[in-house]
């Protein structure tokens, strides 16, 4: 090595010397070789300042050379959420140097951005900061990331699904809300019956779909993955009409491609309409992932289905019944000899309430158009 490791007590510290300066600082790792990686960073970047070849941008610099190398390869949405952290919610962070954000200057600044957000959102303002610093010390600009913030502990909610016995009266609001305008008429119906991202409705095109074998193959996904998903007949008999050899499926009147967010004011006036809860493109796709959960599919079918590296995000969008929960109360109850008259009346509703939500939900993939 280039400098020199010792320990304090169990936490190891390192220092060296540039230019007749001296450098001494603690690792704050207690195993040697994390320690060492971590005083060779130190000790180059300590180097290239010396030299003046790389300055140390501001967080504001840092957010135009971000955007300026990653643009092109990154998706739109990922690169407005970077765009819009850096110019709207930087706050007293904006010019201050990257190599001196501290934990109490990072605190204060998001203390700021809680006066008219919620906590959540927080939590998604710190880990954009957090991408652009990391993203800083792997191109070596700095050793390390200093401040230590951790996220916000937040109330989880229920999410919103689109119940199957409301399906097809919100189905049928949408289509009043958008009249004669055939694009997010058809794009809710592939995030409802494929399990689509909006984005992926934006792109997606009739070569990519195998009317013979009723599949649909994504030509481009957000994680790159090209996996065959089955196409309900419903939603065959649906497209059956406006099928072309080739061509978006969902597009403007002048057949150009729909904008992000096309579909949110007409699901909001069909939530409305209908008394269902705020279903938006991202719920429609959990309503898929749960509904396919609920007749039995297995978890890895389902996450191939929605096209994800982990079997733990699928399982994230997944949200619980608790009609079935009830059942098998009823059914421990029973077992254990608690049972009354009035519970074994439950029981059957509860019975019958379960199998009309699974016939309800078989219902969605049922060979029909009314869709």
């Amino acid at each position: 090595m280039s400098c020199q490791l010792f320990r304090v007590g169990k936490v190891w510290h390192y220092r060296f010397q540039i230019d007749g300066v001296r450098v001494q600082r603690s690792t704050g790792e207690t195993l040697r070789h994390r320690a060492e990686s971590i005083a060779e960073r130190a000790h180059r970047y300590a180097a290239l300042w010396s030299r003046r070849e790389q300055s140390i941008p501001t967080l504001r610099e840092l957010v135009a050379q971000w955007l300026t190398v990653h643009a092109p390869t990154t998706s739109k949405a990922h690169s407005k959420i970077v765009e819009t952290f850096g110019r709207l919610h930087l706050y007293q962070l904006a010019d201050v140097m990257i190599d001196e954000l501290t934990t109490a200057m990072v605190e204060e600044a998001r203390n700021e951005y809680l006066k008219n957000h919620a906590p959540a959102s927080a939590n998604q303002w710190l880990k954009v900061l957090r991408l652009l610093c990391s993203w800083a010390v792997r191109r070596e600009v700095i050793p390390a990331v200093r401040f230590r913030v951790r996220t916000l502990a937040v109330q989880k909610r229920p999410r919103a699904i689109l119940s199957t016995s409301l399906a097809s009266q919100w189905l049928e609001a949408v289509d009043t809300h958008e009249g004669d305008k055939m694009a997010v008429r058809i794009a809710v119906r592939l995030m409802l019956g494929l399990g689509l991202r909006e984005i992926e409705t934006i792109t997606a095109r009739f070569e990519w779909l195998d009317w013979e074998r009723r599949a649909y193959i994504p030509g481009k996904t957000k994680g790159k993955e090209a996996e065959p998903i089955p196409v309900p007949l419903w939603l065959i008999d649906y497209l059956q009409p406006m099928r072309q050899p080739s061509g978006l499926i969902v597009a403007r009147p002048n057949g150009k491609p729909c904008p992000s967010g096309f579909t949110r004011t007409a699901m909001l006036a069909a939530n409305t309409a209908v008394g269902t809860g705020h279903v938006t493109a991202h719920r429609l796709r959990g309503t898929f992932a749960t509904l396919m959960s609920e007749m039995g599919a297995p978890i890895q079918s389902i996450q191939r289905a929605m096209r994800h590296k982990s079997p733990l995000t699928t399982m994230a969008y997944l949200e619980v019944n608790m009609d079935f929960v009830a059942k098998a109360q009823q059914s421990i109850a029973h077992k254990m000899g608690f049972s009354t008259q009035s519970d074994v009346s439950g029981n059957q509703a509860a019975n019958e309430t379960a199998l009309g939500g699974e016939q309800q939900g078989a219902s969605l993939y049922h060979e029909s158009s009314r869709f």
